[in-house]
C-alpha cells in the first residue's frame, strides 16, 4: 500500500479551507499592510484612521473574532488556522508587533477560565470590545523566574490586599483591568503559591509609574500596587492555580512567537533575493555570491524547519495534547532563526538594511526582543533539558 492509500499516513499538507484562509491573509498582507508598513503606526499604536480602515478591510475578508470561540460569537479557529493567520501577518511590521489586532478585540486565553459570573462582568464585554485588559506578571526581580514573585496578595476576611510592583506591561495605559499574577504563598513558589486576579485599573493603590523607553518601538508600563483592595470574587479559579493559568496562556503566546517568525524569515526572503539579484557589485549581482546565496540557502532551511515545527505543535494543541516541550521549541527556534534571518537580510542589502524606508530594521530590532520576552531562551531550554533527562533517562 502507497502512502497515499495508507489511512493512517502522515500528511503534511493543510486543510483546503486553511490553505484558502492561507491565501486570503496573505492577499490582506500585500494589499493592505505592506504598502502602508512604515506609515501606519505613531509610537507603535496604530493611527485612528488606519485602524479604522484596516478593521473594516478585516470585517469583509470575515475574519473578525477569529479567535474567539464559536460560543462567545467567533469564528472559534484552532491553533492551526490561527497559527496560519500570525505568519502571514508576520510578513509586515504595519501592525505593532504586540498587543494589537485588526481583527476584533484581542482576548486573553486566561480570561475563559472566569467563572460565569467574571465572564458577564470581563469576558463579554472585552469580546464586544468594550473593555481591554493587561497581564501583569513580569517584576523588576521575578520577570523569567515567577517563583521569586514579589509582588504579594493576602486575604483579609472577603478581600485580598496586593502590593508590590509591575514591569514591562503592555498596554497598561489603554488598560481597563489587569489580569494580575501575585504570590498568595511565597514559600510555595510557584508550585501552588501563585494566585490570578482580576483587578480594576481605577482601583485605589493602582498606580501607573513610567512608559520604560526600549530599543523596540513598544512602551510597556511600570505599575504600582499599594495596599490595593480586591474582592475574593474577582480572584480566578483557586488560590495557588494562578502559574498554571499563566502558563496555558504563554504555551499558545510561545506558538504565536513561532508563526510570526515564519513570517519574518519568509518577507526577509523576499527582500533579500530581489536585492540580491538587483544589486550589482564588481561587475556581478549579489545573488552570483557565494557568500549570499549561503545566507539565503540558510534562511530557506530554518523556515522550513520552523513551519514543521509550528504545525506539529498546533496539531497537536488542537488534538487536546500536552504541548509544552514543543512550544518551548517553536519559540526557542522561532525567535532566535528569525533574528538571524533579519540579521543577513541587513547584511545582504549593507547601508540599505540599516535605512528606516526598509522593514529589515524594525524586524531585526523586534525579532532580538521576541528571544526575551514570554520565557528567555537561556530558561526555556533549560526547562527543555529537564523534559529531555526524565524523557532518556
Amino acid at each position: 500500500m502507497d502512502a497515499q492509500s495508507a489511512p493512517d499516513g502522515l500528511n503534511f499538507e493543510l486543510p483546503e479551507e486553511i490553505r484558502m484562509l492561507k491565501d486570503a491573509v496573505r492577499k490582506f498582507v500585500d494589499r493592505e499592510l505592506i504598502p502602508i508598513e512604515r506609515t501606519a503606526r505613531e509610537n507603535n499604536k496604530l493611527k485612528p484612521e488606519v485602524r479604522k480602515h484596516l478593521t473594516a478591510k478585516a470585517k469583509e475578508l470575515g475574519l473578525q473574532g477569529y479567535d474567539v470561540p464559536v460560543e462567545y460569537g467567533g469564528l472559534g479557529m484552532g491553533l492551526v488556522a490561527k497559527a496560519t493567520v500570525w505568519a502571514e501577518l508576520g510578513r509586515s511590521i504595519a501592525l505593532p508587533s504586540r498587543g494589537a489586532d485588526v481583527f476584533g478585540p484581542n482576548v486573553s486565553p486566561i480570561l475563559y477560565h472566569l467563572n460565569d459570573e467574571q465572564k458577564k462582568k470581563y469576558l463579554l464585554p472585552t469580546i464586544r470590545g468594550e473593555l481591554n485588559w493587561c497581564l501583569a506578571q513580569t517584576e523588576p526581580e521575578a520577570g523569567g523566574d515567577p517563583g521569586g514573585m514579589r509582588t504579594t496578595a493576602v486575604r483579609e476576611g472577603d478581600h485580598y490586599v496586593i502590593n508590590g510592583t509591575k514591569r514591562f506591561i503592555t498596554n497598561a495605559d489603554e488598560a481597563h483591568f489587569t489580569q494580575l499574577v501575585a504570590a498568595t504563598d511565597r514559600s510555595k513558589g510557584s508550585r501552588g503559591g501563585i494566585s490570578a486576579f482580576i483587578v480594576d485599573m481605577k482601583s485605589p493603590g493602582v498606580k501607573l509609574l513610567r512608559a520604560q523607553e526600549l530599543v523596540i518601538d513598544d512602551r510597556p508600563w511600570e505599575i504600582a500596587f499599594d495596599n490595593v483592595k480586591v474582592p475574593v470574587e474577582d480572584r480566578i479559579g483557586e488560590e495557588g492555580e494562578g502559574f498554571a493559568h499563566a502558563q496555558h496562556w504563554l504555551n499558545v503566546g510561545r506558538i504565536r512567537h513561532g508563526a510570526r517568525s515564519i513570517g519574518v524569515i519568509e518577507r526577509c526572503l523576499e527582500l533579500g533575493t530581489k536585492y540580491a539579484k538587483e544589486r550589482v557589485t564588481f561587475g556581478k549581482p549579489l545573488a552570483d555570491r557565494q557568500a549570499v546565496q549561503w545566507m539565503l540557502a540558510e534562511s530557506f532551511m530554518e523556515m522550513h524547519q520552523l513551519r514543521l515545527m509550528v504545525y506539529d505543535a498546533a496539531w497537536k494543541y488542537d488534538q487536546g495534547r500536552d504541548i509544552r516541550a514543543e512550544a518551548y521549541m517553536a519559540k526557542i527556534f522561532g525567535d532566535t532563526q528569525s533574528f538571524h534571518a533579519a540579521d543577513r537580510c541587513m547584511e545582504i542589502h549593507g547601508g540599505m538594511g540599516l535605512a528606516t524606508d526598509l522593514p529589515i530594521e524594525k524586524f531585526w530590532r523586534d525579532q532580538r526582543s521576541m528571544m526575551i520576552t514570554e520565557g528567555p531562551i537561556e530558561i526555556l531550554k533549560m526547562t527543555l533539558a529537564r523534559h529531555v533527562l526524565r524523557t532518556y533517562g
